[in-house]
């Protein structure tokens, strides 16, 4: 039997990969591989980094129990055929609009036509990672959250994503909903919290760990993080509770601050009623390569596809 399948993470600046043991439920570190890229690159020179990154992580496995490749990819993507759908509206990967990448990656690396490259979007990737062996094991209901340069999310309720119905947002994600003057996104993200702090001061900062490492001894960056898990809380309230939501686990970059905002989150939730646990995200950007390998699982893959469609 193929226990191992290949997880990759697609990022804007890099691409990682490792490989996992299916059967066994288990990462395995000493596979993964990681190379830089530039996302404004030719269809041929991103496509070749993704292959050489997916062929280190082989030589580091048996390959002969390779059961498949899965890819966490950011959106826009057509996620059933594996076609790149980027327009450039997120100003990354446009030049391989149209390209279906199953067969460009089977051609690179020699591999039979019939060979499983799959996809799922990177979120929803973090989230059935958590689930699996992360945060979230063992929990019925649960949404995961990245907060980065986007507010990525996903619902699971028993290892499957949620992608509609009522008791959760259009494609199960929140960021498009309105929030304040802008969406969800413009607030719960690192431009968001930059933007404020510049409203406020006037001054440009280069990321959030500097606003981080501000807050200890300035009151407005303090106040920021202070509004910024109180305002979270008071977004995600009606989706936990109508999800009836278990555990909440958050990942992204932004979660390095989680000192600094996490508590306003908990104290709004448990005064308003919302009883569910607040969880930090350990495996980190490794959950989103967990949750793109479990797609070499046919049985596992044959539910989700239909899910594919509506992420």
């Amino acid at each position: 039997m193929k226990k191992i399948a290949i997880g990759v993470d697609v990022g804007g600046s890099h691409v990682s990969c490792a490989g996992c043991n299916l059967a066994g439920k288990k990462y395995l570190p000493e596979t993964h591989s990681e190379n830089e890229l530039d996302n404004q690159g030719s269809a041929e020179e991103i496509i070749s980094v993704w292959a050489k990154t997916i062929k280190e992580t082989m030589l580091k496995t048996s390959v002969e129990k390779i059961a498949g490749i899965g890819f966490a990819m950011p959106g826009p993507f057509d996620y059933v055929n594996g076609v790149a759908l980027f327009k450039g509206n997120n100003k990354k990967y446009e030049n391989i609009y149209g390209l279906n990448v199953p067969l460009a990656i089977r051609k690179v690396l020699g591999l039979p036509s019939g060979f499983p490259v799959r996809f799922i979007n990177d979120a929803t990737a973090f989230a059935i990672g958590e689930d699996w062996i992360g945060k979230a094991c063992g929990t019925s209901n649960s949404l995961s959250i990245t907060l980065g340069t986007g507010f990525g999310s996903a619902f699971l309720s028993n290892r499957m994503p949620v992608t509609s119905g009522e008791n959760v947002p259009e494609t199960g994600a929140v960021w498009h909903l309105p929030f304040e003057n802008g969406n969800a996104d413009d607030y719960f993200s690192t431009r968001g919290l930059l933007n404020r702090y510049q409203t406020l001061t006037g001054k440009q900062l280069s990321g959030v760990k500097e606003l981080a490492q501000l807050a200890s001894n300035n009151e407005i960056a303090n106040k920021i993080f202070i509004d910024f898990g109180f305002k979270m809380g008071v977004f995600l309230k009606p989706w936990l509770q109508k999800s009836k939501i278990e555990v909440l686990v958050i990942g992204g970059n932004i979660s390095n601050a989680f000192s600094l905002f996490g508590k306003h989150l908990q104290d709004y939730l448990s005064e308003n009623g919302v009883e569910v646990r607040v969880e930090i995200s350990e495996l980190k950007e490794t959950a989103a390569m967990i949750g793109s390998s479990i797609l070499a699982d046919d049985t596992y893959y044959e539910q989700l596809k239909p899910l594919l469609a509506t992420m």
